[in-house]
Parts: structure tokens; C-alpha cells; sequence
């Protein structure tokens, strides 16, 4: 490997920013003295938002709200749909989306004060619809768990999904609301193959702590399951099966799957990652990856964008199919119950 690689980093290079009318370049690369980019060290800003509750459109995806205590996540998943929005803070959606992290301290305060609205009705909440909830800053400012306490107090039902096995910090919490039926916890495994998780997912728990972080959660009554994406041709979709199996094996009740696609600054982030980690199968995986998305690794059309079409596409959700028949038919988490709101309770925890 290139001993100008970053590693420990996902991204290697800093992308434009759409938003900015002046950037860096290295046009003259001759005329600088030193390098323009280096591995940047972890960065912490805050934010102070009106608020955290996010209702969510999109035809595609099940969950109607979401919320999100960080932005920019230091996992550094090379793939991550969520770089893109680190652009609207002036960031890069490369090496900063993973090194200049965003912190939203009034979290849990604003998660209240929409539970108490007179006029909202008990829907699940999904923690995180964007970047990783339990990444690695949490271990440090708790806003998760803050969060969890607010849908203890209202006994309002949430989902989550994560990468870190941090999430088992908070398994008294979890625990409570299991046993009310208010919560769903899915688990990312990508891949089973550590090599390429190191490089693809440079700062996430390894897949046999993932594994046995599904084992705890199940053991301890909170319903669990897999999310196997997303499924990249080339790399990673022959493990579908073993990602499954491996899952319900551990005690996972369900599992999900999605494809790849590399909208926005992450198709520039992607090829570069791509040509240095893999560049014997670079054709092959970034024309496999276009025959997902009509031609294009940039998908935006509904329906196609998150599951692909044509012929590699449809031998994968096959693939998916016929592994979720075997490992999970006998299997289903439990549904949320929503009568357990305590709907404008007078029960500030702030």
C-alpha cells in the first residue's frame, strides 16, 4: 500500500464542497513545499439545534422519523450516504466527514419537548437515520443514552441501528423498554471478512463483535436484528449468506439489505478508495455497480436506488431471498406497542 494511505482513515482524499465558491487545489503540485493534505486528527464542534426530530419522505424507506445526536461520523465507512450532508456545515464530505465531528449536546432536552407536544401521537423513532448513534464520541458525551432515557420516561417506542458494540452500555435501558415492547435494535454487519472490513470500515467494531453483540442483546430479551449492507459486487455480496446465517445463528430475529450507490461527492471518494485498495477488480466492480443504477453509480430514482436492477442486481436479492428463507423464516421481531405513550406526561428529566 501507498505509504501516503491514511490509514485508521476511510476517505483519502478532501472532495470539494458544492456549497463553497473558493477551495484548495494542487493544481502546481510542483510549487508546494510541503503536502497540502495530511490524516487529520479528530475535530469537535457543536451544534445547538431548534431540533431533532426529522420526519422522513421517502418512499423507500420504512421509518417515518428519524433522529440524529451527531454529524459526521469517525467510523469512516468509505460508502456512507451521510457524507453528503456534511456539506451544508462548509465541510468535505471526505477526510472531513470523519475527522470534524459535530456534536448536538441539547439532544435529549429537545427529544422531550417533542414527546410533550399535545399533538404528537406515539410513531417510531429511528436512532440513527443518518450517521452512527454509538460511534465513537459517544463514549465520551453519552447523548445516546440521554436519548434513551427520554423514550423510558414516555415509554415511546424507538428503533436503532448501529456498528459498535457500545451499544451494550446501555443494555439496562434497552431491557426496559424490551420488555414493554418498545424498541427494535438492528445491527450492520457488512462483511465477515476482516481484512476487507479494516479498509472498507476503518473505525467500526469487528464483525465477531458485532456477531457476539447481537448474542448479548438477544440474550437479554431486546429484539435484534442484521442489516447486511450495503451489498457491493465485487467485494462483498458472496458473504450474503454467511452474514445471515452467522446473525440468526447469534440470535438475530430479522434481517434487511440494501446495494450500494455513490450519489453525490461519494462516487469521487469511492473511485479513489476503490482504484488504491483494489485496483486488479476496479473495472469490475465500477461497471457492476452501474448495471445497478441504470448506467450511473448515481442513483436518485426511487424504488431502484437502494435494491438496483438488471441482472447482477436480480442474482443478489435471489442470493438474499433464498438465505432469509433458510436462516429466518421461523423468525420476526415483536411489534412496537404504542399504547404504552405516556402522551404529555408531567415527567421532565431536565
Amino acid at each position: 500500500m501507498d505509504e501516503s494511505y491514511f490509514k485508521g482513515r476511510g476517505a483519502q482524499i478532501k472532495t470539494q464542497n458544492r456549497f463553497l465558491k473558493a477551495h484548495y487545489v494542487t493544481d502546481h503540485i510542483e510549487g508546494l513545499d510541503e503536502p497540502l493534505l495530511e490524516s487529520p486528527t479528530t475535530q469537535i464542534f457543536f451544534e445547538t439545534p431548534k431540533k431533532i426530530v426529522n420526519k422522513v419522505d421517502s418512499p423507500d424507506l420504512s421509518m417515518m422519523y428519524s433522529m440524529n445526536p451527531y454529524q459526521g461520523c469517525e467510523h469512516g465507512c468509505i460508502y456512507c450516504y451521510a457524507r453528503n450532508t456534511h456539506e451544508y456545515y462548509g465541510f468535505s464530505a471526505g477526510l472531513d466527514f470523519e475527522s470534524k465531528i459535530i456534536i448536538k449536546k441539547n439532544a435529549a432536552k429537545l427529544l422531550e419537548q417533542h414527546l410533550l407536544n399535545k399533538n404528537w401521537n406515539a410513531v417510531p423513532i429511528m436512532l440513527s437515520g443518518n450517521t452512527d448513534c454509538y460511534q465513537p464520541q459517544e463514549k465520551k458525551f453519552e447523548i445516546t443514552r440521554n436519548l434513551l432515557k427520554v423514550f423510558v420516561n414516555y415509554r415511546h417506542p424507538v428503533g436503532m441501528i448501529t456498528k459498535n458494540s457500545l451499544i451494550l452500555r446501555d443494555i439496562d435501558l434497552l431491557k426496559d423498554l424490551a420488555s414493554d415492547n418498545l424498541v427494535h435494535v438492528y445491527i450492520s454487519i457488512t462483511t465477515l471478512d476482516e481484512d476487507l472490513r479494516r479498509i472498507l470500515e476503518p473505525r467500526t467494531a469487528s464483525s465477531i463483535k458485532r456477531l457476539k453483540t447481537i448474542e448479548a442483546l438477544a440474550k437479554a430479551g431486546v429484539p435484534v436484528g442484521v442489516m447486511n449492507a450495503p451489498i457491493i459486487p465485487g467485494l462483498n455480496h458472496h458473504e450474503i449468506a454467511h452474514v445471515l446465517k452467522a446473525a440468526a445463528d447469534h440470535g438475530a430475529l430479522a434481517c434487511g439489505m440494501t446495494v450500494v450507490r455513490l450519489n453525490g461527492s461519494i462516487r469521487k471518494i469511492f473511485e479513489d478508495w476503490l482504484r488504491k485498495n483494489f485496483p486488479d477488480r476496479f473495472d469490475k466492480v465500477w461497471n457492476q455497480i452501474c448495471s445497478f443504477h441504470g448506467g450511473n453509480v448515481n442513483d436518485s430514482q426511487f424504488g431502484r436506488r437502494m435494491s438496483g436492477e438488471g441482472n447482477i442486481a436480480d442474482a443478489i436479492h435471489q442470493l438474499y431471498r433464498a438465505s432469509k428463507k433458510k436462516y429466518f423464516s421461523d423468525k420476526k421481531l415483536p411489534v412496537y406497542d404504542l399504547t404504552k405513550f405516556r402522551k404529555g406526561g408531567n415527567l421532565s428529566l431536565f
